[in-house]
């Protein structure tokens, strides 16, 4: 079966009744976990942009408290997990602040666990390649925000 183009779709909705629009929406986010977080943030979140960011750090801080830090295979695991739903919040703001202060908080994390990131090259590359993210994201930001970002950032940028 071929989907419908967004076009279609946007048409044959704009024609549905209001009734069938909400169990329409409502089928939809039955079914995937990350439609239902689009709608609470679209729904809840959407209009103070400060507090998603709050309770997206503090969704973050349990996974990782949770960085088995022990063995390297399985904090890389959770150091990929940690950024994997890092994103998956990041995809759902249209502001453009949120993805650089989300990204600068997983990397003020991870760096406060430098030690165990400098045992293993593959966590260090993680952490590097997380780097590089941020300086891209904190390039398209307004000047002032940018100086801002990149003050936290030079802290941040080695792990020496």
């Amino acid at each position: 079966m071929k989907p419908a183009s967004v076009k279609e779709i946007k048409v044959a909705i704009e024609e549905l009744p209001q009734k069938e629009l909400v169990e329409l929406c409502l089928r939809l986010v039955k079914f995937k976990k990350e439609s239902k977080e689009l709608a609470t943030y679209l729904l809840f979140d959407a209009d103070d942009e400060n507090s998603y960011i709050a309770n997206v750090k503090a969704d973050l801080d349990e996974l990782f408290a949770g960085v088995n830090l022990n063995t390297p295979y399985f904090a890389k695991k959770t150091y990929r997990k940690i950024l994997r739903v890092a994103g998956r919040f990041i995809k759902y703001s249209k502001v453009s602040t949120t993805a650089s202060e989300i990204l600068l908080y997983v990397a003020e994390q991870m760096f406060a666990q430098r030690k165990e990131l400098r045992r293993s090259s593959a966590l260090e590359n993680i952490y590097q390649n997380l780097l590089k993210k941020i300086k891209k994201e904190v390039e398209t930001l307004h000047e002032d925000l940018q100086f801002d970002y990149q003050k936290r950032l030079e802290i941040i940028g080695s792990l020496k």
